[in-house]
């Protein structure tokens, strides 16, 4: 009886430790509240930057039609419900003399995005001008492309086409500009 005594006074006594025992170690927490900032980078456009050579036509022809090459807009703000609107523009071209009949003003230069070629990102990346129909004369400032309803970062790229219509000019090279811009 001594022995059973004596073994459950252990028991209880081991028991009670076991419990005390985390109490004792006495479990603390500690919490940190915890921030960091995501900044917004830029909006950016890039188009081919040497010398694109539209064609080489005879004067008899109607109209040159030709591709510009990849026009890409990047948008690393980072924005919710964001947008852009990327716009389209050309200068007159002209040949060595720049006379009037060495001239072929802008009001000769149409435009079409067509369909994007590549895009990425959550929103809608859309051409301005789907098909070739609804090409638009670039005289001054026309759509070219735009993003809406964009969620952080995204980009597109299409490749836009030329026509241009020489209208009874001399030979030469012709040289003018397109200019593509995103806000």
């Amino acid at each position: 009886m001594r022995t059973l005594r004596a073994g459950l006074t252990a028991l209880v006594g081991a028991t009670l430790l076991l419990v005390a025992l985390p109490a004792a170690a006495g479990a603390a927490t500690a919490s940190t509240t915890t921030t960091f900032t995501l900044t917004g980078g830029a909006l950016s456009i890039t188009a081919p930057s040497t010398t694109v050579n539209l064609a080489s036509v005879s004067v008899s022809a109607s109209a040159i039609t030709a591709q510009l090459g990849t026009i890409t807009v990047h948008d690393g703000r980072g924005l919710l419900n964001g947008s852009w609107t990327s716009t389209v523009s050309s200068s007159r071209f002209t040949t060595e003399g720049q006379t009037s009949t060495e001239t072929i003003n802008a009001t000769s230069v149409a435009y079409w995005s067509g369909a994007p070629i590549a895009t990425s990102g959550v929103g809608t990346l859309q051409g301005g001008e789907l098909t070739p129909g609804a090409a638009v004369v670039i005289d001054a400032a026309q759509t070219a492309f735009t993003g809406g309803s964009l969620i952080g970062n995204n980009s597109a790229s299409w490749n836009p086409t030329l026509i241009t219509i020489p209208a009874a000019e001399v030979v030469g090279t012709y040289t003018g500009t397109v200019t593509h811009t995103v806000a």
